[in-house]
């Protein structure tokens, strides 16, 4: 299921962090990092994914 979501957080990464933790507080984070920068927004959805 993490690899699912690796692939997706590729592709937009608040995606993948939603699927991992909800409307929670890094899900807003990884928007404001993905409008911010597409990459910061890709390290911190792997980050949040693997870390669970």
């Amino acid at each position: 299921m993490d690899v699912l979501r690796i692939i997706l957080s590729v592709i937009i990464p608040p995606i993948g962090v939603f699927l991992q933790v909800g409307l929670g507080l890094h899900f807003w984070l990884n928007i404001l990092l993905t409008l911010l920068g597409y990459f910061p927004g890709l390290i911190h959805a792997v980050w949040v994914i693997l870390r669970k």
